[in-house]
């Protein structure tokens, strides 16, 4: 089955920047798009970023102009590079995968960002 295992989370003062990683491994046939989302505390989950296999992207937002995502194909792996942090951007940040568009996505466990002084 597929896992996927995300890196790069912690504790950074606003205006920093951090870069996550997802490593998406098993048996894995295609995969029609991967995503980040995030979760603060009391409020749902909501997308971050996401790209597809034909090469779209979607942003929140809240993020565009300061979050960029890209993949490494050979490699099954996802990144979002965090610029210009603020607080409000402190969440747990999971990672998603999409093997075509009929099926359930795949989830990561989450990845702690904290933005504070």
């Amino acid at each position: 089955q597929v896992q996927l295992v995300e890196s790069g989370g912690g504790l950074v003062q606003p205006g920093g920047s951090l870069r996550l990683s997802c490593v998406a491994s098993g048996s894995i046939f295609s995969i029609y798009a991967m995503g980040w989302y995030r979760q603060a505390p009391g409020k749902q989950r909501e997308l971050i970023a996401r790209l597809t296999s034909g090469g779209s992207v979607n942003y929140a937002d809240s993020v565009k102009g300061r979050f960029t995502i890209s993949r490494d194909n050979a490699k099954n792996t996802v990144y979002l590079q965090m610029n210009s942090l603020k607080p409000e951007d402190t969440a747990v940040y999971y990672c998603n995968l999409k093997e075509s568009f009929n099926k359930a996505p795949k989830w990561g466990q989450g990845t702690q960002v904290t933005v504070s002084s």
